[in-house]
């Protein structure tokens, strides 16, 4: 299986920091967003990976990169360990990349697709969005997808207060964790939510999706939303996994994941609790 990895938005919200600077490239504590999201398909058992990005998003292309001064000044200065782990980012998988001309919304975004993924399901991990899990969420996913045979959509359970943030779902559970979808209401009020169910980004899609992407109406700002598209696929599923979704969609929700991740490093954790501890006497 392939994967889309979408990162072609503006990352208005990070604004000024990207303003030369993808967002997907902001740090979460010691690596780039996008790297955790490559490493996940990777992990997933995926080695083929389509980036979708734009105007200005050069830098992640030289991230997946060789760098050869740089391996080189590495190497001289016997910073071994350094090196395996640069050399590793470039070898990781193989990795394309197409541009969303425009930004038209990420239904647009996933139809730039289409000719690399060839007819076949195809899985989308969003470019900004971190799943950390002990089986990776994407594994996860296609494992569901392949006792279904339908297109299958992360979700997780998320407090009322940031219901509207999020496309949720109605669907009626049909096994553990299981539920097939009936409906998706993108960023409902409370009043309007179905569930609690929030679509988290990360699917695995069946090609017939690039069709019905074709046959969307253009929404607010004129965007084609990928929601819309698979609220007209015959069959989908929503799966809860095991785990834990960081959305670095804000600069708060940014921050606490770089916390929250850098708490599971046993080379600083001890170190930033005692910090955090006595910042907040």
């Amino acid at each position: 299986m392939k994967a889309v990895i979408p990162a072609a938005g503006l990352g208005t919200r990070f604004l000024p920091a990207t303003k030369a600077q993808p967002k997907e490239m902001l740090p979460v504590f010691n690596k780039p967003t996008i790297q955790y999201v490559v490493e996940e398909a990777v992990s997933s058992g995926i080695d083929d990976i389509l980036i979708i990005t734009g105007k200005g998003k050069r830098t992640i292309e030289d991230h997946f990169d060789r760098s050869f001064e740089l391996e080189l000044s590495l190497r001289n200065s016997g910073k071994i360990e350094a090196l395996k782990e640069i050399e590793a980012i470039s070898d990781m998988a193989d990795i394309y990349y197409v541009r969303q001309k425009k930004q038209k919304g990420l239904g647009d975004a996933i139809s730039t697709a289409k000719n690399h993924i060839d007819g076949e399901p195809f899985a989308v991990l969003l470019g900004d969005t971190i799943a950390q899990s002990n089986v990776p969420c994407t594994k996860q996913l296609m494992d569901i997808f392949y006792k279904y045979e339908a297109t299958t959509i992360a979700v997780e359970k998320v407090p009322e207060e940031k219901i509207e943030r999020y496309g949720i779902i109605k669907g009626s559970c049909i096994s553990d964790s299981v539920y097939k979808i009936e409906d998706m209401v993108e960023k409902p009020s409370i009043s309007q939510a179905p569930s609690n169910l929030a679509i988290t980004g990360r699917y695995i899609l069946v090609p017939e999706i690039f069709d019905h992407i074709k046959e969307v109406e253009p929404g607010v700002g004129g965007e084609i939303q990928l929601t819309d598209a698979m609220k007209s696929l015959d069959e989908s599923y929503g799966y809860v996994f095991e785990g834990k979704i960081y959305d670095i969609g804000n600069t708060f929700e940014w921050l606490k994941s770089s916390i929250e991740i850098a708490l599971t490093d046993d080379n600083v954790k001890y170190d930033l609790r005692q910090y955090l501890m006595e910042l907040l006497k």
